[in-house]
């Protein structure tokens, strides 16, 4: 911990009341329920547009989710003081990761109207062939399993110590969650950046850009910080983060 954390008095914990949502909740659920039954009717009725669509919106919150386990990491390996209130936020959506992999599985059984390698008998392209060790269905599985592994397993451990600290207040979780953000660091740039090569650059394997990484990366850093605000900000609404200026 920084000595100015030490000598600044920390507020009050904040507890979320749940019961004051239940209403929202069961708004947002039947919204889910629609919104899955109209994504069944795509599927049937046309399902190259369907699984275009579904990807688009699938790697949109993924990335999301992603740029908040960044700036998680960055606030451990940094020993940040100004992203404290509304880590738990950014450890909360971080943590979807986990339940995104669910939303990945269309992909992989609707694969062959997104990917057009997949498609291609071996011999029939050179320029395929020629990448065939990287694009082939049983490593694009493992790689698509092996991200979610990493990534939520990344956000899961750093959430655990958090929760495990607000419990008991032992420092040594600042040092675990430190060495895991460190650990965590190269992890989250590799796996960000193969899964765009995989899910969004392989829709077309004659294209290749050295700079996709980064700007995959770019993009998430900075649509999540803006998620950041806009959540922090009803929760200020409803009364709760007093402690946080949004100036």
């Amino acid at each position: 911990m920084s000595e100015r954390s030490q000598i600044v008095p920390a507020p009050e914990g904040e507890y979320f009341e749940t019961s004051r949502f239940s209403g929202l909740s069961l708004l947002l659920a039947g919204g889910a329920v629609v919104g899955l039954l109209l994504c069944l009717i795509g599927a049937v009725t046309s399902p190259v547009q369907f699984s275009f669509s579904w990807l688009f919106g699938f790697f949109y919150f993924f990335t999301l989710c992603c740029g908040c386990l960044f700036w998680t990491i960055v606030h451990h390996a940094t020993d940040a003081e100004w992203s404290v209130v509304v880590r738990r936020q950014l450890e909360n959506i971080a943590l979807l990761l986990c339940a995104l992999f669910i939303f990945v599985i269309p992909i992989l059984v609707l694969r062959h109207h997104l990917f057009e390698w997949m498609n291609i008998a071996p011999g029939q392209n050179a320029t395929l062939d020629s990448k065939r060790q990287y694009l082939n269905w049983p490593f694009f599985l493992f790689r698509a399993f092996l991200y979610f592994v990493l990534l939520g397993g990344v956000a899961f451990f750093l959430r655990r110590f958090s929760v495990a600290q607000d419990r008991d207040g032992n420092p040594r979780c600042t040092v675990w969650m430190r060495k895991v953000a460190f650990a965590g660091l190269p992890i989250f740039g590799l796996a960000l950046s193969f899964a765009a090569f995989d899910w969004v650059m392989g829709l077309n394997y004659r294209w290749y850009s050295t700079m996709w990484g980064p700007y995959i990366f770019a993009g998430a850093a900075g649509s999540s910080m803006s998620l950041l605000v806009l959540v922090t900000t009803a929760l200020r609404q409803a009364g709760y983060l007093k402690m946080v200026t949004l100036e």
